[in-house]
């Protein structure tokens, strides 16, 4: 299926919970995704850079200015026994201890992990970490990963688009990936948890990411330690393992979320393709330690 006959089947109407912005890997400031979203007729919209809170006041400013409802989160990449797991974290105390504690160490680890990467890389493309960090739209406050890499490429000239470079160097199952350092998935659930929010287990059956993916005994596990919900809108989950984790969210009470995974330019995830219906973000912004933006 081509991005452009992609449809889904979640709710018409209401929020996009997974978008990425300047602060992490996405191509677009917090503002210009507020006034992109509120363009599209969304009810609201969650950032969701990764591991970071740094775009957070940008986006507050945004919203708030355009009266434009606002979900604060991160995306955190985390492990469960070997499977890469991401863990969308809405409505936490940015200043809890535990969390302030774990992004400055992801992040540490994010950019050893990176140079690491460059260095194997600019064995075959004359590329440097100083190309890489051009990249990034926001400097020191930018969480530095794989599409900055993939942009320098661009850049020198080896591909013509981000996406070219993820099928290609940057692949997870190219010679030069190293896999990130990250915490145990049930270790983000307790952090995010202990600080008051709501975290969702984020395209949790899209192969491209996984060969393997997590089990139901592994879903409950994380459920049974706090888990909010599943990110079942996602256009990385085919129809079958949609059921599959609606079926899982219905017996374990979790809730059922929706997000483009947006970036900007650069991949074909259109804002707004995937939502979360209204009620479900009640709840989320309910059991979030602060409150909604708008």
């Amino acid at each position: 299926m081509t991005s452009d006959e992609y449809n889904d089947c979640g709710p018409a109407s209401g929020w996009d919970l997974h978008c990425h912005t300047v602060f992490s890997d996405g191509t677009k400031t917090p503002a210009e995704l507020v006034d992109l979203a509120k363009a599209n007729g969304l009810h609201g919209i969650a950032i969701t850079d990764h591991d970071t809170t740094a775009g957070w006041d940008d986006a507050q400013k945004a919203a708030e200015s355009r009266g434009f409802p606002l979900l604060r989160g991160s995306e955190i990449t985390a492990q469960d026994h070997h499977v890469s797991v991401h863990m969308l974290a809405y409505q936490y105390d940015p200043e809890d201890e535990g969390i302030v504690n774990l992004f400055s160490s992801t992040r540490a680890a994010r950019i050893e992990r990176a140079k690491r990467m460059v260095s194997r890389l600019s064995k075959d493309f004359p590329i440097t970490w100083n190309d890489v960090m051009n990249q990034t739209k926001k400097g020191d406050e930018t969480t530095v990963g794989r599409p900055h890499m993939a942009d320098a490429l661009v850049d020198a000239g080896f591909y013509h688009t981000r996406s070219e470079a993820f099928a290609g160097a940057i692949s997870s199952s190219s010679k030069y990936y190293i896999p990130t350092p990250s915490p145990s998935a049930l270790q983000v659930v307790e952090v995010v948890r202990q600080a008051g929010g709501v975290s969702v287990v984020a395209h949790p059956a899209d192969y491209s990411r996984n060969r393997v993916l997590l089990s139901g005994s592994q879903i409950r596990e994380l459920a049974d330690a706090g888990l909010g919900g599943l990110e079942v809108w996602h256009r990385g989950n085919d129809t079958e393992d949609r059921e599959r984790l609606l079926g899982l969210a219905r017996e374990l009470g979790l809730l059922v979320t929706g997000g483009s995974d947006w970036h900007g330019d650069g991949k074909p995830n259109k804002l707004g393709e995937n939502l979360t219906a209204d009620s479900v973000v009640a709840q989320i912004v309910e059991r979030g330690a602060i409150p909604l933006i708008s």
